[in-house]
C-alpha cells in the first residue's frame, strides 16, 4: 500500500473478488447467460413463547398439538405440493395477497429469516415469518411484526382452516401433513393481518415443499451442503437441484456462497426463467468484521453500497454472511441495484440489526460456568458452531452436551466437535426421531475415546453431569458447556435451564 495519499487506494471489497480462488471457470458460462444484480451508481427479535398461563389456552392449545401430531410428521413426505395447492384453493390463494421473500439452503435459514424479518419491520413494513422447526413452542413458527403469534390466535387459526383442512383430506389420496396444515394456517393468518410481506422459510428441500405455492419475489440460498441425502441427493449438486425449485420466473435471487457444483445448478436455473442474480463475494459480501462484546462489529458490501459499523449481537462468521445475505435480500426487495442507485438507509439498517436475536444459536443461558446453546445438526453447522465458539469464547475446558435425531450424520457432526470437546456428555431428547443414548454413545467413543465419554441418558443428568465436569477446574478456570445436536434438545434444555 502507498503512503502517498494522492495515490489511489486499493477497495477492499475488489480485493475479496480477486481472493476468490475456489470458482470454476466453468460458470462464466453459465454466468453469462444470466444477469447479475449491481447498483448502477455507486423491532428487537422476540423471544422464545411459554406454554400459556391460562389453563384453558393452555388446554386448548395442546388440544390443537394432539390433533396435528395424528398427520405425517415432518420426516414422513410424498414430494408433491397437490395436497397444499388444494388447500389454497378452497381457502382463496391466500399466499397470493401479499409479496414474499422465500429461503432455502441448508444452513442458515431461520438465522437470516430473523435478519430479513428486522431489517423490514425497521422499515414500517408488516411483515409475518414462517420458519421451522420450532426450539420450544409450536406457535414460534408463525410470526407476525417480529413476535410469535399468540396462542388464542394460534388456535383460532387452526380452528378456522380445519373445516377446509378436512375437505381436502377427504379428496386427497393422504391427507394433508403436520408441515402442510402448519403452512396452510401460516399463510391464511397472514392474509387476514394483514401483512406488507412475508419471509418464508422452506421446510425441505424447495421444488416440493409445501411452502412452494407462493411465488417469492426474492428467493434467497444459504449455503447448501450434505443433508437429508436419502431425500434431497448425495451430492451438493442434486440438492442445489431440489433447492432451486424455489427460484421463480423474473424473480430477483440472493445467493450465499455455495460450493462450485452448487452455484452451476442454481444459476442456470436463473437463466431459465430469466431470474436476477446476485451473488455473495461478487455483488455483495462481508467487507471486514471484528469480534465485539456480545457479538460483532461488520461492514457489509450490500447492492447499493457500503454499510460500515454494523453491530451483530451474535457469534460467528458465518453469522455476519447471514447478515450480509439478509441485507442483499431486502435491498433486493425495495429495488436496491435495479430500480434505485441509492442504498437503504444506514441507521435503520444498524438499528434493525443491533435488535436481533435468534434463539438458540450459540445463545447464553447461564454463567458460573457458561452454558452455551446451539442447534448445530449436521457436519457444516457443527462447523461453523466450533469455529464461532472458538473466536467468541475463551474456554480452558469445554463440555459437551449432543442429544442428536436418528436420521443425521451423526458420526460427521461428532468428529467437528471432536477438538473443541474436552469431554462429551451424550444424552436424548424427547423426540421419537431421536438416537437411543447408548446408540450415540457408541459412535462417540469411536470418536473421542471411551475415557472422554459420559453416558447419561436423561437430558437433566446430562446437563448436570456436563456442568459437574465444567467445574472440574474450579470457579474461575473458564470452563464452559455447549450443548447441541438437535434443535429440539437446544429447546429441551433452554426450558431446563429456566428460559421460556
Amino acid at each position: 500500500m502507498s503512503d502517498n495519499p494522492a495515490d489511489p487506494q486499493p477497495d477492499p471489497f475488489e480485493e475479496i473478488i480477486d481472493a476468490e480462488t475456489t470458482r470454476d471457470p466453468d460458470l462464466a458460462v453459465i454466468e453469462a447467460g444470466s444477469r447479475t444484480l449491481r447498483t448502477q451508481g455507486g423491532p428487537p427479535g422476540a423471544d422464545v413463547p411459554a406454554r400459556p398461563e391460562d389453563p384453558e389456552v393452555d388446554k386448548a392449545l395442546r388440544e390443537v398439538e394432539a390433533e396435528l401430531a395424528t398427520r405425517w410428521g415432518e420426516t414422513k413426505l410424498e414430494p408433491s405440493v397437490a395436497r397444499i395447492a388444494a388447500l389454497m384453493d378452497v381457502l382463496g390463494e391466500p399466499q397470493r395477497s401479499y409479496p414474499s421473500i422465500h429461503i432455502t439452503g441448508t444452513n442458515g435459514k431461520t438465522s437470516t429469516a430473523r435478519m430479513i424479518e428486522a431489517l423490514l419491520g425497521a422499515f414500517e413494513l408488516r411483515t409475518g415469518r414462517y420458519t421451522s422447526p420450532h426450539v420450544q413452542s409450536i406457535t414460534e413458527r408463525i410470526s407476525l411484526d417480529g413476535a410469535p403469534v399468540s396462542a388464542e390466535r394460534f388456535i383460532e387459526t387452526y380452528q378456522d382452516v380445519r373445516p377446509y383442512v378436512e375437505m381436502v383430506d377427504g379428496q386427497q389420496e393422504y391427507r394433508l401433513s403436520f408441515f402442510e396444515v402448519l403452512t396452510g394456517m401460516a399463510y391464511a393468518a397472514f392474509a387476514d393481518a394483514p401483512v406488507d410481506v412475508a419471509v418464508v422459510e422452506v421446510g425441505m428441500g424447495g421444488s416440493w415443499d409445501a411452502t412452494n405455492v407462493i411465488d417469492g419475489d426474492v428467493a434467497v440460498v444459504t449455503p447448501i451442503d450434505l443433508d437429508h441425502t436419502d431425500r434431497l441427493g448425495d451430492t451438493t449438486a442434486e440438492i442445489a437441484g431440489e433447492k432451486s425449485g424455489i427460484i421463480k420466473q423474473d424473480a430477483t435471487v440472493i445467493l450465499a456462497q455455495q460450493p462450485v457444483d452448487a452455484a452451476q445448478v442454481l444459476l442456470k436455473k436463473a437463466v431459465d426463467v430469466d431470474a436476477t442474480v446476485a451473488r455473495e463475494g461478487l455483488e455483495f459480501g462481508v467487507v471486514a468484521r471484528q469480534v465485539a462484546v456480545g457479538g460483532q462489529l461488520l461492514t457489509l458490501r450490500g447492492l447499493g453500497g457500503e454499510y460500515p459499523e454494523i453491530y451483530l449481537p451474535l457469534h460467528g462468521p458465518y453469522q455476519a454472511h447471514n447478515a450480509a445475505v439478509a441485507l442483499a435480500a431486502v435491498e433486493a426487495f425495495f429495488g436496491v441495484g435495479a430500480q434505485r442507485p441509492d442504498p437503504l438507509d444506514l441507521d435503520t439498517v444498524r438499528k434493525a440489526f443491533a435488535a436481533v436475536a435468534s434463539p438458540g444459536r450459540l445463545e447464553v443461558v447461564r454463567t458460573s460456568p457458561t452454558v452455551v446453546l446451539d442447534a448445530a445438526h449436521n457436519p457444516a453447522g457443527a462447523r461453523a458452531t466450533a469455529e464461532a465458539v472458538r473466536e467468541a469464547f475463551d474456554f480452558s475446558r469445554l463440555i459437551g452436551v449432543v442429544g442428536a435425531s436418528g436420521d443425521k450424520n451423526v458420526r460427521g457432526l461428532l468428529e467437528a466437535f471432536e477438538p473443541l470437546f474436552a469431554e462429551i456428555v451424550v444424552t436424548q431428547n424427547s423426540s421419537h426421531r431421536a438416537m437411543d443414548a447408548d446408540t450415540l454413545a457408541g459412535i462417540a467413543v469411536e470418536v473421542f475415546g471411551d475415557d472422554r465419554v459420559q453416558v447419561e441418558p436423561r437430558l437433566p443428568d446430562a446437563l448436570e453431569a456436563a456442568i459437574t465436569l465444567a467445574e472440574e477446574e474450579g470457579e474461575f478456570a473458564g470452563g464452559g458447556v455447549l450443548v447441541t445436536g438437535s434443535v429440539i434438545t437446544v429447546g429441551e434444555a433452554r426450558l431446563l435451564l429456566g428460559r421460556g
